[in-house]
């Protein structure tokens, strides 16, 4: 992969933020520069025109923006890339059909991870490191399984799931590329905090 990615990586739930957009261009104003349109209630049509005000609004702060799951509407608003979910298309089918996207995939086991690599995925999220609200069924994984994907893994991997600030240090330090999440930076756009550190 020839591009460099951003260590930080913004994920949307415009059902969880109604003011999204508001939310949205204060994350980027902080720095974020990479971004996941993830609106999964929204209908074909919806989906696209928020992806066409959205790509406007990553141009605008230099972002990198790739699409949930939608490779068409990744390329008729000509985002970066697009992201599988784990029971979504094969990257590779991605790949044939849309060689200019980078692909993203969302991996929760070695197994997965190893499969996505395979498969030629850009890079991967890992999730749930932690637990995390947006799947409060779901049992963590954990920094050990960070670490031993991080290790036996070529792609950057993106730690996910219950990620907060304070936690950040410790992906890190078990092996993450950078970190990924809704409420991480959209819960605090408000905040007086100033740009987001892209270390």
């Amino acid at each position: 992969m020839s591009v460099e990615l951003p260590r930080l990586y913004a994920i949307t739930d415009g059902k969880r933020y109604p003011d999204l957009m508001d939310r949205l261009e204060k994350v980027l104003r902080k720095g974020v520069k990479m971004l996941q349109l993830r609106e999964k209630d929204l209908s074909g049509r919806e989906y696209y025109l928020r992806a066409l005000q959205v790509r406007e609004l990553t141009k605008e702060h230099k972002a990198m923006l790739f699409i949930n799951e939608r490779v068409d509407i990744a390329l008729a608003v000509g985002a970066d890339g697009v992201h599988l979910p784990s029971n979504g298309l094969p990257p590779s089918a991605v790949k044939r059909i849309a060689p200019s996207l980078l692909v993203g995939y969302s991996a929760h086991s070695l197994e997965e991870a190893l499969w996505a690599q395979e498969e030629g995925a850009d890079f991967i999220t890992l999730s749930p490191i932690f637990r995390t609200v947006s799947h409060l069924e779901v049992q963590p994984i954990g920094l050990m399984a960070l670490k031993e994907v991080s290790q036996r893994v070529r792609l950057p991997v993106y730690a996910l799931g219950g990620i907060t600030w304070d936690k950040i240090k410790l992906c890190y330090k078990n092996g993450a590329y950078g970190v990924a999440g809704i409420g991480l930076f959209f819960d605090h756009a408000d905040s007086d905090r100033g740009s987001y550190s892209q270390r």
